[in-house]
């Protein structure tokens, strides 16, 4: 038998697999298991019809090119599309700035990590933070400051603290990571006075900000944030985008908005990862930009996930211990709940799946450690009377538990 531990790398003994991706794993493979885990989207909101009759058209008009191999950065009809359609939704594209199309977003996170994080690098990132970006970071060897967060996302009040604690501690300070807008897991959004209060901090001490934007064209607020991409008058945010929430995850469509020498970077990693994003991918996309298709389908997309949410709301309310708390977001796919300290949600996840309901314990959101009296709830996939009949059972888990403790 062939020991082949001796053959992989340091960086691939290091590597643990997603738990959320495990657990979809665990939820296929038993069946009748009510999801509140993963991100997925409705698959009403997939523009199915208006994808497919696209496609046929690209392909018939453009197949030469569409189906040809493209350049790293991306085609430029996409990128095009793309600069546009940023334009129109107030996130700011300078005159120096590049773009990148990548494999969705998740691939931007790592391209970002190969480019910028050398082993022992710090990243500063909220606490809890976006796991996939955990992830691909600790790829490359990342250390973690973690800065607390509130219903008005990162605490930049304690981030400002920290950052000065840390200025003569010799530690290698990269970056700020931020889900600033509908933030995964936590479902918080910052205000704007403390984004601006975040790019004074980064300029002060001379750090990059990636601003992860998935949700943003899903808030249901009427009260409108200002991109960090926007608001920042230096250069220093790295703007990541994706299509996966707004148009259909399968296309794997994702992007790297920045000035163009980190863009040029970016595109290096890139080419050694896959040569480029797929060319077909991009033109359905661009096709669907071009003729304002996907932004007509916005008010669907948001009338749907606020009722989810809102019955999501509603029955924690109805069915949460007493000490429990939880995020109201005003927008994207998650609430992130706070249950009294003495409850394991690692160890309640077992009670959970005895009763036929899955989500995903929140100490996985948490790089240095802790959040473990914390879950992480989805509700962008089930409907809202799913969804009720899943935190229900979620609170006979817990008072079963509690039962057991005693």
């Amino acid at each position: 038998m062939i020991n082949y531990s001796k053959f992989y790398s340091e960086r691939m003994l290091v590597m643990r697999a997603s738990e959320i991706r495990e657990l979809l794993k665990i939820i296929e493979e038993r069946g009748n298991i009510i999801s509140l885990a993963g991100g997925l989207p409705d698959p009403r909101t997939f523009p199915k019809q208006e994808i497919g009759e696209t496609a046929l058209q690209i392909i018939s008009e453009k197949g030469e090119k569409a189906l040809q191999y493209s350049p790293t950065r991306g085609t430029a009809y996409f990128l095009d599309a793309l600069r546009k359609f940023l334009q129109r939704h107030n996130v700011a594209v300078h005159g120096g700035d590049g773009l990148i199309a990548t494999v969705g977003s998740q691939q931007a996170l790592y391209l970002l990590a190969k480019t910028f994080i050398d082993p022992g690098d710090y990243v500063v990132t909220e606490e809890p933070s976006y796991l996939g970006a955990i992830n691909a970071f600790k790829q490359y060897g990342a250390r973690f400051i973690t800065i607390p967060l509130d219903e008005h996302g990162m605490r930049t009040d304690i981030l400002e603290e920290t950052l000065r604690k840390e200025a003569g501690s010799g530690k290698k300070i990269k970056m700020i990571y931020s889900v600033p807008t509908c933030h995964n897991p936590a479902g918080s959004t910052m205000p704007d006075d403390r984004r601006k209060h975040l790019l004074e901090l980064a300029s002060q001490y001379d750090l990059l900000v990636v601003e992860d934007d998935p949700y943003s064209f899903i808030t249901f607020s009427e009260e409108k944030f200002t991109p960090l991409k926007t608001l920042d008058k230096e250069g220093r945010v790295i703007y990541l985008g994706s299509m996966s929430k707004i148009l259909a995850p399968g296309l794997r469509l994702g992007w790297v908005l920045a000035v163009d020498e980190i863009v040029s970077k970016v595109e290096l990693a890139k080419q050694a990862v896959d040569l480029h994003t797929p060319t077909l991918t991009q033109y359905i996309a661009a096709r669907l930009l071009e003729t304002g298709i996907l932004e007509k389908r916005f008010p669907l997309l948001r009338k749907l996930y606020k009722e989810k949410r809102d019955a999501m709301l509603e029955a924690l309310e109805e069915n949460m211990p007493e000490g429990s708390k939880w995020t109201k977001p005003v927008g994207g796919m998650f609430v992130f709940v706070w249950l009294p300290e003495e409850i394991n949600t690692r160890k309640l996840l077992d009670y959970a799946l005895r009763r036929g309901v899955a989500f995903v314990p929140g100490d996985a959101f948490y790089p240095n450690g802790g959040g473990y009296n914390t879950m992480r709830l989805n509700f962008s996939f089930p409907p809202p009377d799913v969804i009720r009949e899943g935190v229900r059972r979620i609170g006979l888990a817990i008072k079963e538990m509690l039962s057991d403790m005693k």
